[in-house]
């Protein structure tokens, strides 16, 4: 019969030939579990790290989503405000024009203050996922809008350059 295996100590994996203390016993020594050994303060210290970098992602998530927040209520303030500029602007055409070229504004502003109101009654997520939802839909008119709004981008930061360098001169 072969010779018994020594049980191994609690806390070891495996043995290790040549890893005995008694010099002639090789083969018959043990190794303990990683992580029990000299790596646990690296352990430590890199699960400390995670931790960290978990806590900090986490904070920097709030953070966006409350700028979001109250950018989306500046948002559709600023909507509001636009719609009543528009219905003075349906008013005036009305005087002018008459009922039925002011009409066309008047349905332009209701459909301005209901575009605010429902982002105003959704939250971030639910806006972002309304987003991704469209631009998987349609994705040419995504990049329509995109390309519009980036040349209007482009000609605000135009005139306000030119206006600031027309005031220095």
């Amino acid at each position: 019969m072969a010779p018994r295996q020594p049980a191994l100590p609690e806390g070891t994996d495996h043995v290790v030939r040549g890893a005995s203390a008694e010099g002639s016993e090789a083969g018959t020594g043990f190794v303990a579990r990683a992580g029990r050994s000299g790596g646990s303060g690296t352990d430590r210290l890199v699960s400390q790290v995670k931790d960290q970098v978990t806590s900090l992602r986490g904070q920097a998530a709030e953070r966006v989503r409350g700028y979001a927040d109250e950018s989306k209520g500046k948002v559709t303030g600023l909507l509001e405000d636009f719609s009543e500029v528009i219905n003075d602007a349906a008013k005036s055409v009305d005087e002018r024009l008459g009922e039925d070229y002011g009409d066309y504004a008047h349905r332009a502003a209701d459909a301005v203050a209901g575009f605010a109101g429902r982002i105003r009654g959704k939250s971030v997520d639910d806006i972002l996922d309304d987003t991704r939802d469209f631009v998987r839909k349609s994705p040419a008119v995504a990049i329509g809008i995109a390309a519009v709004a980036g040349f209007a981008l482009i000609r605000v930061i135009k005139a306000g350059l030119d206006d600031g360098r027309g005031r220095e001169g």
